[in-house]
Formats: structure tokens, sequence, C-alpha cells
């Protein structure tokens, strides 16, 4: 019944918030850089393929993104010491602070569309979402 309008505004709402989001990131981060981020340091460290799960994709790509952000010094690979297959990603310093300032962006882009509607609908609208993503 609502599902053609529902399907439209959150389409529109997802490109909205998605293109603003690559705005205040670049030139340095990525919405999915960030998320590596943001699953590292709440992991202290991990390998490679721990974030597979985590980012929907191929160990290739997974690799590539790692890559790029080595190169960026966003994050830092070590070997294990006991077993030198292992490999661990770390956040670097420049990672720390890259990630305090995406998610900085993204929590001042999501109150800008959340301010739009009262404090009670918001929490509505969160437990509305709530229900549909469960």
């Amino acid at each position: 019944m609502y599902s053609n309008e529902f399907g439209k505004l959150w389409l529109k709402l997802s490109k909205e918030l998605k293109a603003q989001m690559e705005a205040g990131l670049a030139p340095t981060l990525t919405e999915g850089q960030l998320h590596v981020l943001e699953l590292l340091s709440a992991n202290e460290r991990m390998k490679p393929s721990d974030l597979i799960e985590f980012l929907s994709t191929t160990p290739a790509a997974v690799t590539t993104l790692l890559d790029r952000m080595e190169k960026n010094q966003l994050i830092a690979r070590e070997r294990d010491e006991k077993d030198r297959r292992i490999v661990w990603v770390n956040v670097t310093d420049t990672g720390k602070a890259e990630c305090e300032r995406g998610t900085g962006i993204r929590e001042k882009l999501l109150n800008s569309y959340l301010n739009r509607v009262s404090a009670h609908n918001q929490k509505l609208l969160i437990y509305l979402l709530g229900k549909v993503a469960n």
C-alpha cells in the first residue's frame, strides 16, 4: 500500500545522505574507509578476512581498500609475531583523527535531517525504523 511511496522517499534520502557524506569526507576519506576505521577502532586490530563479513564484499576488494588506506597512512599492517602468515590491521594516529572527523561529519549531517521534526517524532522515527530493519 505505502511501499511505492516509502521506496521513493528512502531512495531520495539515501542518495542525498551518501552524496553529502562523500562530499564532507573528501578528499581524505570515503564512507567505506570510515566504516573500516570504526570497525578497527572498536576491535583494536583485525585481520583483513575479519572485515569481509562487515563490509559485504570480496577479499580482493578489501585488499584494494586496505592498500589505499595504508598508502594514505590511515591504517598499518603488521605480521603476527608467532604466525607470520597472519596479518593484523591497526588504525594509525592519522586514521584515528580521520575517524573522529568522519563520525563528527555524519553526526552533524544526520542531526540536520532529524532536527526537522520534534524530539518526540525523532524517537518515533527511530522506533519505527528499528521495526522495519528487524
